[in-house]
C-alpha cells in the first residue's frame, strides 16, 4: 500500500475531493461513472427535476442490485465488496449535497 492519494472526483456535477489508498483509485473512478451514467440514463426516462431525488434513484438501483446478489450464489466476493463501497461512497455524499 503506498502513500494516500489526493484525487478529485466528479458526480452529479459536483465535485468531491478524496483521500484514498492508490489502490482504490480505478475502482473509485470506474464507480463515479457508472453512478453518472446511472443519472443521465434517470434523467432521460423520468421528469426528474431535483438532483438530489435522482441521486436516491440511483442509490436504490444500486442497493437493489446488492440485494440481488446476496441472495444468489456466488463466489464473487469481491464484486459485492466494490458494490457495498460504492453505496457506502454515495451515502456519505448524499448527507453534503
Amino acid at each position: 500500500m503506498g502513500e494516500p492519494l489526493k484525487i478529485k472526483l466528479t458526480i452529479a456535477g459536483r465535485v468531491y475531493p478524496l483521500t484514498i489508498a492508490p489502490e482504490q483509485e480505478q475502482s473509485l473512478r470506474q464507480a463515479a461513472k457508472k453512478i453518472d451514467a446511472t443519472i443521465q440514463k434517470l434523467e432521460q426516462n423520468y421528469a426528474v427535476r431535483d438532483k438530489q431525488d435522482v441521486l436516491a434513484m440511483c442509490t436504490l438501483q444500486f442497493a437493489a442490485q446488492l440485494e440481488a446478489q446476496k441472495e444468489a450464489p456466488s463466489d464473487d466476493h469481491a464484486a459485492i465488496e466494490k458494490l457495498k463501497d460504492l453505496i457506502d461512497l454515495i451515502d456519505v455524499h448524499m448527507v453534503t449535497y
